[in-house]
C-alpha cells in the first residue's frame, strides 16, 4: 500500500471528523475542485461545472457571487486607500458602517469594533466584558458560562468557550476551558419531557451554575440564539430566552449573543436575537455574512454604557492588525447597503418558509431525513439511521462527508464540518444566499433530494 503524502495526511478528512485543512503544497493530493469564478447563487470550477451554493460558503456569501455594487465598491476603495491605522486616521466608512449597523441592530446598541473575523469579534467581546468589569469595580468576575454543545470560534480564546469535548481535550492544557450548561436540543427529548419543559430545565441548569460558580466570579454566559454547525440550526422554545436573560441580569451576568452565522440578516431580521424581543443581549458579535465574504471582517456592537467605561478607565486594551481598517470598511457597507436596498430581511423570511417547506418534503420521502429545522436562511437537516427511533449512523461513517461528496456529483456545494465528532447528531446546514430567487431555492432542494436519495443507496449497499 502507498504511504500517504504529507499533504494527504492533512487535507484528508480524520477518522474523527475533524475539519478538512488547505495546506496543498505538493502535485498528486486529493483535491476538491479548483474554484474558476461565481456568480449569483453559482460557482464554476475550472472545467466549466456548474455548483449551486446551497450553503453560501460556509454560511457566509450572503449576496451570493460578483456582486456588482459591491464589487465596484472594492475598487473604488482599493483605488484610494486599502489600510491606514485607525489609531493615527479615522475613515468615513468606519463611522457610516458602525451607524447603519447600529440602525439596523435597533436601540440599545450604539457602538461598533470591527475585526477580521468571528474568531477574532468572539474573542473581543470576550475582552470587553472582562475590562467592562474591572472599570465598573467587578475585578473579581472573570468566568465565563458557555453551553455544550457550541462553537464560537477557532483562536485559543474562543475554543475556551466552545462546547466541544473533544477539541477541549486536545486544547485544554494551552487555554482556560469554560464551565458549560446543557443546550436545550429539540430533536431528542428526554423521554416524557416536552421542549418547553427540557429548555426550562437548561436555563435552571444555567442559573445552578452561577450560583455553584460564585455569582461575584461569573463574568458572561455566550450563547448561539440561532444554533451553528454545533446544533444544526437549533431554535430554541422562546421561554428559554427570556428565562436566560431574567437570570443573567438577576446575577448581574452580561450576555453575549454569538451571531457569527445567525446575524446580518439570514434568519430575517438584521439580528436573530431580534426575534425575542424580551430577550436582547448585553453583547453581539457578527461576522460570515456582515460583509458577505467579499472580505474578511467581524464586528462587536456594544451599548454606550460598556464602551463608555471602558474609554473612562484608560481605553480598550485590545487590537488587531487590521481592524477597522478603510478598506474592509467600504466593502461591509456596501454588502448593508444592499441588504437594505434589496429588503433582503423580508425576503429572507420568505424564502426561507418556502426552504422550509421543500426540505419537509424532502424528510417525507426519505428513509433517513429525520429532522428539519431552523429559521429564516438558516436551515438544516439531521441525518438518522432509523426516523421512528431517531437513531444515528455510527460517527465513524462520518455522514456529513459522504453527503458532501454526493452533493457533488449533483451539482451541489455543500459546507460540513463535524463538531463533537458527530456525537450529537448528523447535520447539514442549509444556508442558501439572501439573493437567491425562488426557483433557484426549488432547484436547489430538487438537487439535494437526489444527493440524499444517493447517500441513502450508498449506505444501504453497505449495511
Amino acid at each position: 500500500m502507498q504511504k500517504p503524502s504529507p499533504v494527504q495526511r492533512l487535507v484528508g478528512d480524520t477518522p474523527r471528523g475533524g475539519t478538512v485543512m488547505s495546506f496543498y503544497a505538493k502535485k498528486g493530493a486529493t483535491r476538491p475542485p479548483e474554484i474558476d469564478r461565481g456568480e449569483g447563487v453559482y460557482l464554476y470550477d475550472t472545467n466549466g461545472r456548474q455548483y449551486m451554493d446551497i450553503t453560501s460558503g460556509a454560511v457566509v456569501s450572503n449576496l451570493g457571487h460578483s456582486n456588482p455594487r459591491v464589487v465596484q465598491a472594492m475598487q473604488a476603495q482599493a483605488a484610494k486607500v486599502t489600510f491606514a491605522y485607525p489609531r493615527f486616521f479615522e475613515s468615513r466608512h468606519n463611522a457610516a458602517l458602525a451607524e447603519r449597523i447600529c440602525e439596523l441592530a435597533g436601540d440599545g446598541f450604539d457602538r461598533a469594533f470591527f475585526v477580521s473575523g468571528g474568531s477574532e469579534a468572539n474573542e473581543s467581546a470576550l475582552k470587553m466584558a472582562r475590562q467592562y468589569a474591572v472599570a465598573v469595580g467587578q475585578p473579581d468576575r472573570y468566568k465565563v458560562i458557555s453551553r455544550e454543545p457550541s462553537y464560537h470560534g477557532a483562536t485559543l480564546g474562543a475554543l475556551g468557550v466552545t462546547g466541544d469535548s473533544f477539541t477541549e481535550a486536545l486544547y485544554a492544557p494551552m487555554t482556560r476551558i469554560s464551565p458549560k450548561v446543557p443546550v436545550p436540543l429539540t430533536y431528542r427529548l428526554p423521554e416524557g419531557v416536552t421542549a418547553d419543559e427540557h429548555a426550562q430545565t437548561c436555563a435552571n441548569a444555567l442559573e445552578e451554575k452561577i450560583l455553584a460558580e460564585g455569582p461575584d466570579t461569573v463574568l458572561a454566559f455566550i450563547m448561539e440564539p440561532v444554533g451553528g454547525l454545533s446544533s444544526g440550526a437549533l431554535v430554541s422554545p422562546p421561554s428559554y430566552y427570556r428565562a436566560v436573560r431574567e437570570i443573567c441580569s438577576r446575577y448581574g451576568v452580561l450576555l453575549i449573543h454569538d451571531e457569527i452565522m445567525s446575524g446580518a440578516g439570514r434568519t430575517g431580521k438584521f439580528l436573530s436575537s431580534q426575534h425575542w424581543q424580551e430577550a436582547q443581549p448585553d453583547l453581539v458579535t457578527l461576522a460570515k455574512g456582515l460583509a458577505a465574504g467579499y472580505t474578511p471582517f467581524g464586528a462587536v456592537i456594544a451599548p454606550n454604557y460598556i464602551v463608555d467605561a471602558i474609554a473612562n478607565h484608560g481605553g480598550f486594551i485590545h487590537g488587531h492588525t487590521y481592524f477597522s481598517n478603510p478598506f474592509s470598511c467600504a466593502v461591509a457597507h456596501a454588502v448593508l447597503e444592499e441588504v437594505v436596498d434589496q429588503n433582503l430581511l423580508a425576503r429572507a423570511t420568505v424564502l426561507g418558509e418556502r426552504l422550509k417547506s421543500g426540505l419537509l418534503r424532502l424528510k417525507d420521502r426519505s428513509s433517513i431525513v429525520g429532522d428539519v429545522r431552523g429559521l429564516g436562511l438558516l436551515m438544516a437537516i439531521e441525518i438518522v439511521a432509523e426516523k421512528t427511533t431517531k437513531k444515528a449512523f455510527p460517527t465513524e461513517l462520518n455522514i456529513p462527508n459522504m453527503l458532501t461528496e454526493h452533493g457533488l456529483k449533483h451539482g451541489l456545494a455543500l459546507y460540513n464540518r463535524r463538531a463533537n465528532k458527530g456525537v450529537y447528531g448528523d447535520m447539514q446546514l442549509i444556508a442558501p444566499p439572501l439573493v437567491s430567487s425562488e426557483s433557484e431555492i426549488d432547484e436547489m432542494v430538487e438537487r439535494l433530494g437526489h444527493a440524499v436519495a444517493d447517500l441513502e443507496l450508498t449506505l444501504l449497499a453497505t449495511a
